[in-house]
């Protein structure tokens, strides 16, 4: 599944095409017709993320809310649009570029007081602006006060909106913070710095489009090391790296399910305090 920056992505991308123009919105596969004969011939007035959750804004505060779960896909392209297939869910056209939409897991018109739900239900966003709850003390007051790991809560949406299981494994390591830490045993320095590194990393993958995680002095160039091949790209220090060696300590790196992920750490770098 996509990570928050990836949507960030995408809400910037959809800004460069589509924002102040009118856009053609239409569904070839059948599935979204009624809602994009409400849009079509509309203008995008902007578009915005919060999480994993995508919203194209139109007129009179109505929103396409788009949830790309795990097999969602989004393809840009200029003008004239190839013909679609039947299995875009929804396009979006100007007269300088299209936006397909394949197999999301949510694609809804709503309106903004819908729209303010969802934004109710999820946590802070590191990629959102601070403010009106949307900052690290909102997360903190949840993660203090619960027996659930640290790297479960990571993941829960409703704490932290956004981090999905690279960017969870990536800076338990960065922090040498064992994942099975209960959060309410965590220090409020170590929350805000992890917090902190969020905002930092998130911020690199949006400019980027991928997420890299390691620091200069561990970058393959820097350890005369092959670089991480990979379908995900970027360089990490844990994550898909089970039984291969740490790039600091040089120990196995371990792996295990938790919260229904494949959770990836180093024992050496990661003390074991609170191993079940």
């Amino acid at each position: 599944m996509p990570e928050g920056h990836t949507i960030h992505r995408l809400a910037a991308d959809h800004r460069d095409r589509f924002q102040g123009r009118k856009t053609t919105a239409s569904s070839p596969q059948g599935k979204f017709s009624d809602a994009a004969a409400l849009v079509t011939g509309r203008t995008l007035e902007t578009a915005e993320a919060h999480g994993k959750h995508l919203f194209l804004g139109f007129p009179d505060a109505t929103w396409i809310h788009i949830h790309l779960g795990l097999f969602g896909k989004v393809t840009f392209g200029g003008a004239p649009a190839p013909p679609p297939t039947d299995t875009v869910r929804l396009r979006l056209t100007n007269g300088a570029a299209y936006m397909d939409l394949r197999g999301p897991t949510t694609c809804a018109l709503i309106t903004d007081e819908e729209k303010q739900a969802i934004h109710a239900r999820l946590g802070p966003d590191p990629l959102r602006p601070q403010g009106e709850g949307n900052d690290p003390e909102t997360a903190w007051r949840r993660v203090s006060r619960s027996r659930t790991t640290i790297a479960a809560l990571l993941l829960d949406q409703k704490v932290v909106a956004g981090v999905g299981n690279v960017y969870r494994a990536e800076v338990l390591f960065r922090h040498g913070i064992d994942p099975y830490t209960p959060g309410k045993d965590l220090t409020h320095a170590q929350w805000t710095a992890i917090w902190a590194d969020l905002v930092d990393l998130m911020r690199e993958g949006v400019r980027h489009n991928r997420i890299d995680t390691v620091r200069p002095e561990h970058t393959p160039e820097a350890m005369g090391r092959p670089p991480r091949v990979d379908d995900h790209g970027g360089e990490v220090y844990v994550y898909r790296r089970a039984r291969q060696a740490c790039h600091i300590c040089g120990g196995e790196i371990r792996t295990a399910d938790l919260a229904a992920r494949n959770l990836f750490w180093c024992p050496t770098c990661q003390p074991q305090k609170h191993r079940p």
